[in-house]
C-alpha cells in the first residue's frame, strides 16, 4: 500500500458493529465482562480503548512499524522512552531540540541520575566519539528546533547498531510523509502528534512507534502502568487529521519553498535556515532521506537585531504569533522568549539562537497571502 493511500486506510477496518466507515469514538472508561477476566479485548480504557488503538494502528502503518503508541502529549511520550533507561545511563542527545525535551531532560532526568550529553549531530560518525560504556540511548531530531539541522539517520543508526544502543528519532517536522526513521535503522520513533498529524491545532497529543515486540511491550507497559494515555475523542481528532497528511503536507513543502526563497532575498533578512536551500548545512543529507523539504523555516532579521525581530512578528497579520506547529494555519514564534526559553541564554547562543530569530511554521493559505504579511511586517 503506497503512503497517500495508508493515511487514509493504514491499520484501519470497518467498524464490526453497524459497518461505521470512520471508528467510533469509544467514550467509555470500561467494558463489560461475562466472566472474570472474559471480554472482548478491552477491559479498562487506560489499557486500551477501540478508538485509541484504531489510531495506534494508524501510527504504526504511516511509519512502516509494527506497533503504535498514543501519548497524552509528545512530552508524556518521551518520558516514556526515558523509563526504559535507570540511574548511571547514559543518552546522547542532538544540542539543538525543542526546548521542552531539553527541560524534561535536564530538569527531570538529570535529578533522577541519567547523563546527558548534548553534541551537534550534523557530521554523523564523530557521535562515536561520545559513547562510553554506561550509553544506552541516542536521541535525535531532524530536522532540528529551531535551526533546522539535518541529521543523517541511517549513519547514526549504524553507529547505534555497532554499539547495541537504541536509537529513538523525533520526526515531528518532518512527518512520516517525508521521512521514515524506522526504515533508516531506528528503533523508536517519536512524534508530537500535537502538530502534523493531527494537523488543526484542536489536540494535544504524543505517539511512537517500534518494530520490535519485545521494545513495544516494555514500552506498552510504562504506558499503562504511568497512565499517560490519551482519550477517545482526542483520538478520533488525530485519526481524522492523519487522513489528509499527505495533501496538507505537498502544500506546507510548496509554501515552505516559496516563503523560503522570498527571505532568502530579502533585503530585511540576514540569513534562512531550511533544508531545502541548497547552501543550508547538510543539505544533500535531507535530498537523500527526506522526500521534501517541509514547511518549517526560520531566519534572522538584518543586523541580528532582536527588536526588529519583536516588531517584526507583533505586526503580522495572516501569521499569527502563538506556540505550536504543524496546522493548517500559519504560525510564528520568537524562540528565545517563547519555545525555547528554558535553554539557558548562553547555551542558546552556541546553538545559534539568537534574540533576532523567527520560527515560520507555514500552513497551506495562498502563500501571496503569506508572502504579502511577511513583507509588510519586515519593512
Amino acid at each position: 500500500m503506497e503512503f497517500n493511500t495508508k493515511t487514509i486506510h493504514g491499520g484501519q477496518e470497518h467498524d464490526k458493529a453497524y459497518g461505521a466507515v470512520m471508528p467510533p469514538i469509544y467514550q467509555t472508561s470500561t467494558y463489560a465482562q461475562t466472566t472474570p477476566g472474559g471480554h472482548k479485548g478491552f477491559e479498562y480504557s487506560r489499557t486500551h480503548n477501540p478508538t485509541r488503538s484504531a489510531l495506534e494502528n494508524a501510527f504504526a502503518s504511516l511509519e512502516n512499524g509494527k506497533y503504535g503508541l498514543a501519548f497524552a502529549s509528545g512530552l508524556a511520550a518521551i518520558d516514556a522512552v526515558l523509563k526504559l533507561l535507570k540511574p548511571g545511563d547514559e543518552v546522547i542527545s542532538t544540542n539543538d531540540l525543542y526546548g521542552g525535551t531539553y527541560r524534561l531532560f535536564t530538569k527531570i532526568y538529570e535529578d533522577l541520575g541519567i547523563r546527558f550529553r548534548f553534541t551537534g549531530m550534523a557530521d554523523a560518525g564523530k557521535i562515536e566519539d561520545f559513547i562510553t560504556p554506561a550509553t544506552r540511548l541516542i536521541w535525535v531530531e531532524t530536522p532540528t528546533n529551531p535551526m533546522m539541522n539535518v541529521i543523517d539517520i541511517e549513519t547514526i543508526s549504524a553507529v547505534a547498531g555497532k554499539n547495541n544502543l537504541l536509537l529513538a528519532v523525533d520526526n515531528t517536522f518532518a512527518t512520516p510523509y517525508l521521512q521514515q526513521p524506522l526504515d533508516l535503522g531506528a528503533d523508536i520513533v517519536m512524534h508530537s502528534a500535537t502538530k502534523y498529524l493531527g494537523g488543526h491545532s484542536d489536540v494535544v497529543m504524543g505517539a511512537l512507534v517500534v518494530k520490535e515486540k519485545a521494545l513495544a511491550d516494555r514500552l506498552y507497559f510504562i504506558q499503562n502502568a504511568s497512565g499517560a494515555v490519551c482519550g477517545p475523542m482526542d483520538s478520533f481528532l488525530v485519526l481524522r487529521g492523519i487522513k489528509t497528511l499527505h495533501v496538507r503536507m505537498q502544500r506546507h513543502c510548496e509554501n515552505g519553498r516559496d516563503i523560503a526563497l522570498f527571505l532568502k532575498d530579502h533585503p530585511g533578512v540576514e540569513k534562512v535556515y531550511w533544508p531545502g536551500l541548497e547552501n543550508h548545512p547538510n543539505h544533500e543529507v535531507a535530498k537523500k532521506q527526506m522526500r521534501d523539504f517541509g514547511g518549517m523555516v526560520s531566519f534572522v532579521v538584518k543586523g541580528n537585531d532582536a527588536e526588529k525581530a519583536i516588531r517584526a512578528v507583533e505586526k503580522l497579520k495572516v501569521f499569527t504569533l502563538a506556540e505550536s506547529l504543524g496546522g493548517v494555519e500559519s504560525l510564528a514564534g520568537h524562540p528565545a522568549s517563547m519555545t525555547h526559553a528554558g535553554i539557558p541564554e548562553e547555551e542558546r547562543k552556541k546553538l545559534g539562537i539568537s534574540d533576532a530569530l523567527i520560527r515560520l511554521s507555514v500552513g497551506i493559505e495562498d502563500v501571496s497571502d503569506l508572502i504579502e504579511d511577511l513583507k509588510q511586517a519586515l519593512e
